[in-house]
């Protein structure tokens, strides 16, 4: 695949500036596979019609309620002109906060090409996880993960977790089906648009933003949570959604001293304990 160098500079910055915090020296599979054993999450693979989804998952049948943790855009880009050769995350936000709960029936969702490997399948190039990671073609990917659970147990309701871009897609996954009963999110980027604005950098042309579903999801009980120091996602993108949905139904909470990439499954279980409602 060739890539503009030039295009993918002007247009996805703010991946850069998303993506590249908390990254470590270690093996960030080996790493993800050892919290995830110790959390008693098992692997699994989903297998969509153009793409793999990796998951990890602890499930007590009979289930009735699910909660799905969706990741963030992981490590996307080398630098601000060179895209990753892997999107694997340094730092797996959503999958910490998956560790960290405590609940029998919990699902991690990867986000595409993440995790898988190596080798990467030919399908993974670097724009599944740059300029087209809110692309129709992946949301309908995680959609079509989520149909696979619902299939094998068809009594399956949702809770959607979603860190960051993985809010995004909580969102739009949340607005397209109906057995989602609950969404909340993480220094979500509810909208695209609008982060990109805020880093000066041009619109993604195949992005899918949760902004432009929020009338949709005025009636879905939902918590959208932001850190008061997140300068990448901060507290207004949250603002500016709630006002999209309408009050009843949508609340936001700044997290003092917190920053986008910060130690949130530390905060997880408690915030966990904040009921979801409406009215």
């Amino acid at each position: 695949m060739v890539i503009n160098r030039g295009y993918f500079k002007a247009v996805l910055l703010i991946s850069f500036v998303l993506l590249l915090s908390g990254c470590t020296t270690s093996d960030p599979r080996e790493t993800a596979s050892t919290l995830a054993k110790k959390r008693q999450l098992k692997a699994r693979e989903f297998v969509t019609d153009w793409i793999t989804v990796r998951g990890w998952q602890r499930i007590t049948p009979p289930v009735t309620r699910l909660r799905v943790y969706i990741e963030g855009d992981g490590f996307a880009w080398v630098s601000r002109t060179r895209p990753s050769d892997d999107p694997t995350p340094r730092n797996p936000v959503g999958l910490q906060l998956a560790a960290a709960d405590p609940s029998a029936n919990v699902l991690y969702l990867a986000r595409p090409c993440q995790f898988i490997g190596p080798p990467l399948p030919a399908a993974c190039q670097p724009r599944v996880w740059t300029d087209q990671r809110f692309s129709a073609a992946v949301v309908a990917a995680m959609n079509a993960a989520l149909s696979q659970v619902k299939a094998q147990y068809p009594q399956v309701e949702f809770e959607l977790v979603g860190y960051s871009g993985g809010g995004n897609i909580a969102a739009l996954l949340a607005a397209r089906r109906q057995d989602v009963i609950a969404l909340r999110t993480v220094a979500g980027n509810l909208d695209v648009a609008y982060v990109n604005a805020l880093h000066h950098v041009t619109p993604m042309p195949d992005a899918q933003s949760a902004i432009d579903v929020a009338p949709a999801l005025k009636n879905l009980p939902q918590i959208h949570y932001s850190g008061a120091d997140d300068s990448t996602v901060p507290p207004a993108v949250a603002g500016r959604f709630r006002q999209a949905t309408g009050p009843r139904c949508t609340q936001v909470a700044v997290i003092p001293g917190m920053d986008h990439g910060g130690n949130w499954a530390a905060l997880w279980p408690e915030l966990l304990g904040r009921k979801v409602g409406c009215g």
